[in-house]
């Protein structure tokens, strides 16, 4: 792994865990700021898209499971209305979701980078896969995945707690 892949890889494990594990007040910044990030991301790392081969459905199966992870990562955060404020509390299940995930494709890229190197070659051969852009592409819309769909989540979590109709105590 390069120096700016492991910049990129302690920065957004310690952003995801920073921002959001504990108790935090919902507020328009909750969802804007992550997507704002994405989208730089998106500029700044997948600029160009890897395209050739089979790289676009490698960036794809990523992709999905970054999504499954980031509505993994929604379901570990409670949501509550307390005193007329909306806030999320996520915790260990939260953190331990981002830790693997970033674990992962850390423990992957120093494996792929040496004694993996062989089988991963091998593999991308064989299945069309172009080279290590791709890769890094696929793990970097895996976090972006992550990202927005945890985000995106929450919303619609949020949107439903807020505006639901207040229930009325059962009358005797």
């Amino acid at each position: 792994m390069s120096t700016s892949q492991w910049i990129l890889s302690f920065t957004l494990l310690a952003w995801a865990l920073v921002r959001n594990v504990g108790t935090r007040r919902v507020t328009r910044g909750t969802f804007v700021l992550p997507v704002v990030i994405v989208l730089a991301a998106v500029a700044g790392f997948l600029n160009p898209l890897p395209t050739a081969g089979n790289d676009l459905a490698l960036v794809a199966v990523f992709g999905a499971v970054g999504v499954g992870l980031g509505l993994a990562a929604s379901a570990a955060t409670r949501l509550e209305v307390r005193d007329g404020v909306l806030t999320a509390t996520a915790g260990a299940a939260f953190a331990a979701l981002w830790v693997v995930m970033i674990g992962a494709r850390i423990a992957f890229a120093q494996w792929a980078t040496g004694p993996g190197a062989h089988d991963v070659g091998l593999f991308s051969r064989d299945h069309l896969i172009t080279g290590a852009d791709a890769w890094t592409a696929a793990f970097v819309v895996m976090a972006l995945g992550m990202v927005l769909a945890r985000t995106a989540a929450l919303a619609v979590r949020s949107y439903r707690l807020t505006t639901a109709p207040a229930v009325a105590p059962a009358s005797a």
